[in-house]
């Protein structure tokens, strides 16, 4: 099914206990409504990241909704999922720009995606014909959250050196703000309160101009090399330096058009980037396949069988995305909010939503405005979502009881998040280095499965050599006698 809605009940609302099934529809009044909702639910962090991994918000905004429609046809409405713009490539993305941040640098960055996203649609076929047990026996809990985690706290270090020094007062106060309206409002408000963190940076900021500048670091800006002088591109001899600026500059809205196409550029393809981005395959797999299933509870419905279908639907986003120059694409926790408040699960509503966005996506004056966030703001912001990033990954291990008293588990996990919040650099020749979250993430799923298989050959019952928090099990397995061994 992928048209042809029922209406449900009355067209109103849902029956008490009952919910709107992704085959049904309310009117289309009420139809387009939830539309607009999922567009506001999706549409802080759908422009948020594209922003902080450099490429054009307006372009991912639009492209969101091309990639929504593309995903709904490949599942056939069985799935209700906005696809909004992925967190996970921030890191790797992050990573390639390092040293030189060029036209050419946003085609190896899309070019790196795309090839992502064909891995994950390959993924995703393979997990469809052989079953979703090779998730598991590939990417077990240990590992899956390992990545996860790796790939939000390995970014810290964008908050810590690019956005949070722009202007720290903005960035706190706009992290505080987001804060409260999380947990002051749990329904819908709290669930946008991203979006309302960065509308209520943005006005600060824009007040705080009217009694003066600020002094910072914008990166690409003020560039001076070693005597002082001004020089044109950033590198290790030609830096950004602090200068007195506005927060908030927006004469590239004065010169926007109104409507016209976002900027396209196509990907070009380096293998050094492409194994930067490599990991976040891991981390979609995991989100991919925790949408299905959280969605398949919410409806009562197994969906399991649609797994590999919605990986590679995913994957082929992705690949559609970023030919043009757009941003990698994921199925949206947010939306599932918006789900699970109404109990409308309509793909109705979700059409209109992608629609929605590429009207929006054709108006470069709303690009250029959302290009306009101060960086302090950013700050404020990204300090949230990439720990909680990090912390879904923690999720991960808690419900599947992983077992930290086993060094199998303890051992690669923590040195692998190591490198990836450091970022440690590993140089493998003189042109090509591994470091921060590719190397984390190597050394993590590599270094389980070695230890595993050891462990698995020479059957050790003593799993310490005095460290405090590993047991030792007369029984021979690590953990506590008598209870059934966690993962």
């Amino acid at each position: 099914m992928a048209f042809g809605w029922k209406v449900h009940g009355d067209g109103r609302r849902p029956a008490p206990g009952d919910v709107v099934r992704p085959d049904e529809r309310l009117t289309w009044p009420r139809t387009v409504g939830l539309g607009a909702q999922h567009v506001i639910a999706m549409f802080g962090a759908t422009f948020v990241f594209p922003l902080v991994m450099g490429l054009d918000p307006n372009l991912a905004v639009m492209m969101s909704g091309v990639a929504t429609i593309l995903f709904l046809l490949i599942v056939q409405g069985r799935v209700p999922s906005y696809l909004g713009t992925s967190a996970s490539f921030v890191g790797g993305v992050f990573a390639i720009r390092a040293g030189v941040d060029t036209a050419q640098t946003d085609a190896w960055v899309t070019g790196a995606i795309l090839v992502a996203g064909l891995v994950l649609a390959l993924a995703g076929l393979a997990i469809h014909f052989l079953g979703q047990q090779i998730i598991h026996r590939v990417f077990p809990p240990p590992v899956t959250g390992a990545v996860v985690m790796l790939i939000g706290f390995g970014l810290a270090f964008v908050v810590a050196d690019t956005y949070w020094p722009q202007d720290h007062w903005v960035a706190l106060i706009t992290m505080t703000f987001v804060f409260v309206v999380m947990v002051a409002f749990r329904g819908f408000v709290g669930r946008i309160s991203i979006l309302l963190g960065l509308v209520f940076g943005f006005a600060l900021s824009w007040v705080l101009d009217l009694f003066g500048q600020v002094t910072s670091v914008v990166p690409g800006a003020n560039l001076r090399g070693p005597d002082g002088r001004p020089c044109p591109a950033e590198g290790p001899y030609c830096v950004a330096t602090p200068f007195p600026h506005d927060r908030v500059d927006f004469s590239g809205v004065e010169k926007a058009a109104w409507f016209g196409l976002p900027d396209m550029h196509a990907p070009d393809f380096r293998m050094s980037a492409i194994l930067l981005v490599l990991p976040a395959v891991i981390a979609l797999i995991a989100e991919n396949t925790g949408h299905v299933k959280a969605v398949g509870e919410m409806t009562r419905t197994d969906l399991d069988p649609m797994i590999g279908r919605t990986i590679f639907a995913d994957g082929a986003a992705t690949v559609v995305t970023t030919s043009v120059g757009g941003s990698p694409t994921t199925t949206y926790a947010e939306n599932i909010g918006v789900m699970a408040a109404t109990r409308v699960y309509s793909t109705a509503a979700y059409y209109v939503a992608a629609v929605i966005a590429i009207l929006f996506g054709l108006c470069p004056k709303f690009g250029a405005l959302i290009a306009a966030t101060p960086g302090g703001v950013l700050g404020g912001i990204t300090v949230i979502l990439y720990g909680m990033i990090g912390l879904l990954g923690a999720k991960i291990w808690v419900e599947a009881r992983v077992n930290f008293a086993d060094p199998v588990n303890m051992v690669p996990i923590g040195a692998g998040i190591i490198l990836a919040i450091g970022p440690v650099v590993h140089p493998i020749t003189d042109d090509f280095t591994l470091e921060g979250i590719a190397l984390g993430t190597i050394v993590v799923l590599a270094g389980y499965h070695l230890l595993r298989a050891i462990s698995n050959r020479v059957g050790v019952g003593e799993v310490s050599y005095g460290e405090v928090g590993f047991e030792k099990d007369p029984t021979g397995a690590a953990g506590d006698s008598g209870r059934e061994r966690p993962v």
